[in-house]
């Protein structure tokens, strides 16, 4: 029996979902809804999702079982709160919301009605990251002693249609990247204990280069760089720089160091690879073929696996535990930075469970 899905907010992401849940049976695009009922319109038309509806009709309607809440950032827990009210569980893009309480507000009510949460990001559910949490859970490169994460560049608003909201409240380098790159050592470490620090504003506006905004200038209210040290329960400690006010650079996107050698991960924004690995005593850098499939762009990945779960009365692997720690962690990094201490983390979060080995296309589970 297939899940019926309504979508929630029909923006620039929203296509590459909607690609992607068609390639699964246990889930259905029935209905997509936007405040620009004529945005909505094209998609419906583009994509043959039989109804478009406004917000409050969707949430209404008694066929959709799971919400993709698509919406901006600021709207993720008004949404994901009145999908839950309605009955409905909820997907969300990330970050799960902009404050701890509102993801805990949400948190509490679907286990009070027995309602499911998911979270993007998904991509440590393509065939890249899961390859590497099995070649860390096989010692290949012994055991885990740090890492690093780097995601740099000159800013969204040389490319982005809409760049506003990266700059306000909930958006800047680490709410819009830091999910993908924490949600991926997550899986490969486990959950994070402890963190340190530091960011700026680097530019206090911002001129807007990308259509159909060019020329528009904008004011930062969020940093737009920021470097942090986490300490993982585990033992690893791992720096991660995000950045939007660097030109130019040469470092890994992710790197785990190991006892017996080091593993150069893929870019956590992406399901697929390139997964590298040096032992000790190697003398050059080897590729590793990638052990899993979901290699394309396969986002609502994570809410395919809720609908399976929900089914089969198991975890879903991009939950929200998951989410919430993520959100945490980058809430407790901006609050060392602001009181110059190390920050103990309040939430932890089980490592999510790896996919099974040789899934056929369209398939979650065995």
């Amino acid at each position: 029996m297939r899940t019926k899905i309504g979508i929630i907010g029909c923006g620039v992401i929203c296509r590459e979902y909607v690609t992607s849940l068609a390639g699964f049976p246990n889930v259905e695009v029935a209905a997509c809804a936007d405040l620009d009922l004529e945005r909505a319109g094209r998609l419906a038309e583009e994509f043959h999702i039989p109804k478009v509806l406004g917000v409050d009709e969707l949430l209404g309607d008694p066929e959709i079982g799971i919400v993709l809440n698509l919406t901006v950032p600021a709207a993720h827990s008004d949404i994901g709160l009145a999908a839950l009210r309605a009955g409905k569980s909820v997907y969300n893009e990330k970050p799960l919301a902009m404050r701890r309480r509102d993801a805990r507000e949400m948190m509490g009510l679907a286990r009070e009605k027995d309602l499911r949460i998911g979270c993007a990001p998904d991509t440590f559910l393509g065939g890249g990251l899961q390859t590497c949490r099995k070649l860390i859970d096989e010692g290949v490169i012994g055991e885990p002693v740090s890492g690093a994460a780097f995601m740099m560049g000159p800013g969204v608003e040389q490319w982005h249609p809409n760049p506003e909201f990266f700059y306000k409240k909930g958006g800047g380098p680490v709410f819009d990247m830091a999910p993908y790159y924490l949600t991926a050592l997550i899986l490969l470490l486990g959950p994070v204990s402890r963190v340190s620090g530091s960011a700026r504003v680097s530019f206090p506006t911002r001129t807007v280069t990308s259509q159909p905004c060019a020329g528009q200038v904008i004011d930062v209210d969020v940093p737009t760089h920021v470097s942090a040290v986490m300490d993982f329960q585990s033992g690893p400690v791992v720096s991660m720089t995000m950045s939007f006010d660097v030109q130019y650079h040469r470092m890994s996107r992710l790197e785990i160091y190991g006892s017996e050698g080091t593993l150069v991960l893929p870019d956590p924004n992406t399901f697929a690879g390139p997964v590298q690995v040096r032992r000790k005593g190697e003398s050059e850098w080897r590729e590793v073929p990638l052990q899993y499939g979901y290699t394309g762009k396969m986002r609502g990945l994570g809410l395919v696996d809720m609908a399976a779960a929900l089914a089969a009365d198991r975890e879903h692997r991009a939950n929200d535990r998951l989410a919430y720690h993520t959100l945490d962690i980058m809430h407790a990094i901006h609050d060392a930075s602001d009181t110059g201490r190390y920050v103990e983390l309040k939430s932890s979060v089980k490592r999510p469970e790896p996919l099974p080995l040789g899934l056929e296309p369209g398939q979650i589970e065995k």
